[in-house]
C-alpha cells in the first residue's frame, strides 16, 4: 500500500474483544491506519447469531470470514491478537493467507 500511514489489519478471536480493541488504540496511536472486526460474535454480539437457523448461520459466518481476507488484502501487515497464545483454526487460516500474499506478520504476544 502506498501512503503516509501504514494500514494494519487486526486477526484473532473474537472472544478477545478488550485485546482487540486496546490493540486498536495502540496501533493507531502508533500512526498506523487500523482495520479490524466487524462484531464480536464470541464476546459481546451474540445476538446477531440468536435467530439464525443453521444454513444462514453457515452462510454467514463463510461471508464473515471472506470479508476478512478482503480486509488483509487492504493492509500492509496483520496483527495477530493471540492472547495466552492461543490462535484458532480461522486466525490459522488467515495468518497463512496473509503469508502468501506478501504481508508481514506480527503478534501481540510472541510465538
Amino acid at each position: 500500500m502506498e501512503g503516509k500511514y501504514p494500514v494494519v489489519t487486526l486477526c484473532g478471536s473474537a472472544r478477545f474483544k478488550e485485546q482487540f480493541m486496546e490493540a486498536q488504540k495502540r496501533l493507531t496511536l502508533e500512526g498506523n491506519i487500523v482495520i479490524s472486526v466487524g462484531l464480536f460474535g464470541h464476546s459481546g454480539d451474540q445476538e446477531v447469531w440468536e435467530n439464525m437457523d443453521e444454513g444462514t448461520l453457515t452462510k454467514t459466518k463463510e461471508m464473515l470470514d471472506d470479508m476478512h481476507k478482503r480486509k488483509i488484502d487492504m493492509a500492509d501487515e496483520i496483527f495477530v491478537i493471540n492472547v495466552n497464545g492461543y490462535i484458532g483454526d480461522s486466525t490459522c487460516s488467515e495468518i497463512d493467507y496473509a503469508k502468501a500474499h506478501g504481508k508481514k506478520v506480527r503478534y501481540l504476544e510472541k510465538i
